[in-house]
């Protein structure tokens, strides 16, 4: 690359990288995607910083855990003053965009949830709010429903924002003024109750109204190719930064037109573990066994389904997938019709995983398995050779990653490490271990307390520790890759479990703020 490299980064939501055809999926089709991964570095162990939407997000922006950059679960805005390398890039001379769904603030509002939650919680809190009024509802729901919400010139470092705000059939946003601009009327269109079938086996399905050529997918898709149309037209000179990022294919399952009977539910096998008994699990997961099949209470809790559900869902998901991965070859089409791919980076990755039936279980939220806490990851640099790299690394990594691609310095209390050189060379080692945190407003394990919970992952182990309960997760992944038999507590697992419990600690230790630096002695 003669000049600053441009970088493109295409994200979707709560996606799986066995959901696609190059991390080994014989069903669903994703041609576009696997004919980036064969010409990329893929990363196969990639995993989350903690893997629910809003922390991992703001993980991936600033590179810091969520314990550090303060949005440890969904509710808690990423705090605007963060530094984030899209705003070191874009002082450095980079014209950086974020288009499609964000999510670095609450899409909505449930105080009266919360207090449910919480009714002790105290009026004051340790840290002085002194940010302007508003200053969190710039993707809030019913203020995009309201009117079209101009984004202020710096958003968390991006210049030039347009949202897609929600999931599925239901979204808002910048995208919901586009929809009606396109003369369709989309809240008489959207949702379960405009639906033209809501799906029998399937609580979370549902044939949506809303047609394909207004769907979030493609209004992302459009918009994020104007981008770079205009890019090309009036400023190839400079470089830029776009984040391309679809709501799918998060739940619910709504994939609209061809795509909702694309694949056959009588097709998708069901996981290795789907009937795992759970004979030495932590509590969670024994509670929604025992709830197989029952109605759900809200769209977000993770439950257990059963086997005609989990098909339904996944053959859904599949289409929704599939959708995304035509827009992303319409997207890769333009950027080298445009002469600016010779120049570009591509990366793809998503946000966190989904249970998708392992284990039994459905979406996230208290539980680290495999299916929730690893993500694809393709890095497809001008010059490199594609490969594929089994090393350890995290979502946390993509902040130092990035900014060396863009020639820029990781900023003070980055704790991500850079993977370029394992754009050379794929073997090398860049970490030993990943920290997951989760934290929840709920008491989701049933131990009198919000949910706190640590993993450390290994290539060889995973423990999972839950502030307030004696049992936790041990699994040997060497002898148990599928994570099958718990291995924590029991006497013949005493020393792996000491071990890792101490490497745990150590971890922890590492990733404490080293920010603000210091000024001098005192």
């Amino acid at each position: 690359m003669t000049q600053r490299p441009n970088i493109l980064l295409i994200m979707t939501d709560q996606h799986r990288p066995d959901f696609t055809g190059f991390g080994g999926n014989p069903l669903v089709q994703t041609p576009n995607l696997d004919a980036l991964a064969a010409q990329s570095m893929r990363f196969d162990k990639a995993y989350v910083a903690n893997p629910i939407c809003m922390p991992n997000r703001s993980t991936i922006f600033t590179g810091r855990m969520p314990s550090l950059h303060g949005t440890r679960y969904n509710g808690i805005p990423l705090d605007p003053r963060e530094r984030t390398f899209p705003r070191t890039l874009r002082e450095a001379g980079y014209r950086t965009a974020h288009i499609g769904k964000c999510h670095l603030q609450n899409m909505g509002s449930s105080p009266e949830q919360l207090a449910k939650a919480l009714p002790d919680l105290p009026p004051h809190d340790a840290r002085i709010e002194d940010l302007p009024k508003g200053w969190d509802l710039y993707e809030n729901v019913a203020r995009h429903n309201g009117e079209f919400v101009a984004m202020p010139d710096d958003y968390y470092g991006f210049d030039h924002v347009e949202l897609s705000v929600g999931h599925s059939d239901s979204c808002t946003g910048h995208y919901y003024h586009w929809a009606q601009e396109k003369g369709s009327d989309i809240a008489t269109l959207k949702g379960a109750g405009n639906a033209k079938e809501v799906s029998k086996p399937a609580f979370h399905v549902w044939r949506t109204s809303v047609p394909e050529e207004i769907y979030p997918t493609t209004y992302i898709t459009e918009r994020t190719q104007t981008y770079i149309r205009d890019h090309a037209a009036h400023r190839a000179d400079e470089p830029f930064f776009a984040v391309c990022s679809y709501p799918d294919p998060h739940h619910p399952f709504t994939p609209p037109g061809k795509y909702y009977d694309m694949y056959d539910p009588a097709d998708v096998p069901l996981p290795a573990s789907f009937d795992d008994p759970h004979e030495h699990s932590t509590p969670q997961y024994k509670r929604m066994q025992k709830k197989r099949g029952q109605p759900l209470r809200a769209h977000v809790n993770p439950f257990s389904p059963t086997e005609p559900e989990y098909r339904e869902m996944a053959a859904k998901a599949y289409g929704m997938i599939t959708m995304v991965d035509d827009a992303i070859g319409r997207l890769l089409a333009t950027l080298k019709k445009s002469g600016l791919a010779d120049n570009t980076i591509i990366l793809f990755t998503s946000d966190h995983g989904d249970m998708f039936g392992d284990h039994g279980m459905m979406l996230k939220g208290a539980m680290h398995y495999e299916g929730c806490i690893r993500v694809p990851l393709l890095i497809n640099a001008p010059g490199k050779e594609p490969g594929v790299c089994t090393s350890l690394v995290g979502s946390i990594d993509l902040a130092a990653t990035l900014s060396a691609l863009a020639g820029v310095e990781p900023h003070h209390g980055m704790q991500s490490h850079d993977l370029t050189p394992l754009l050379d060379d794929p073997t090398q080692t860049p970490r030993e271990a990943v920290l997951i945190e989760e934290d929840q407003v709920h008491d989701m394990v049933h131990t009198g307390r919000p949910l706190r919970m640590r993993t450390l992952l290994t290539d060889e182990a995973r423990l999972t520790l839950y502030d307030g309960l004696d049992h936790g997760e041990l699994f040997d992944r060497t002898t148990d890759p599928d994570e099958m038999r718990n291995l924590y507590g029991l006497p013949e697992a005493a020393a792996l479990q000491a071990e890792l419990t101490t490497r745990l600690a150590y971890e922890m230790m590492s990733a404490s703020d080293i920010s603000p630096r210091p000024t001098a002695f005192a």
